[in-house]
């Protein structure tokens, strides 16, 4: 009795491998155009990267979700950077939606606290005179 012959298999064909996505191409930018809307007059409030966004009151009924958002984050103040991280939108989007709630004044923009480039003199000889003394 002779043995079965086998088959041979032929290797299936992969499909192509899909070309390398180009930076910033997976985003829809109608969406954050809907987000921002139509601006009348293109004027956008002066905010830095590292200017505090504070919420003077609860988001009203007419917000919409990202400006309720907004308003929900800045309970504590936070920068505009920070809250553009925290909403995954790009940080001139987030400066248009701060700048509707800045006319309604619904938000308040404060400069960052900067501290001193250099530490005072008379406090660090006091601390080194008093580690001397240990």
């Amino acid at each position: 009795m002779t043995p079965p012959q086998r088959r041979r298999r032929h290797p299936k064909e992969e499909p192509p491998p899909e070309p390398p996505k180009k930076q910033g191409e997976g985003k829809i930018p109608e969406r954050l155009y809907v987000l921002t809307g139509a601006a009348e007059d293109g004027d956008r409030a002066e905010l830095d990267l590292v200017t505090l966004i504070v919420a003077r009151s609860d988001a009203p009924q007419s917000a919409t979700p990202e400006q309720a958002t907004l308003l929900g984050l800045c309970i504590a103040p936070l920068s505009v950077a920070e809250l553009s991280a925290y909403l995954n939108l790009p940080y001139s989007v987030v400066t248009v939606l701060l700048t509707e709630l800045l006319t309604a004044e619904l938000v308040q923009a404060r400069a960052p606290i900067v501290r001193q480039a250099l530490p005072d003199r008379s406090l660090l000889e006091a601390v080194m005179h008093g580690l001397q003394k240990l």
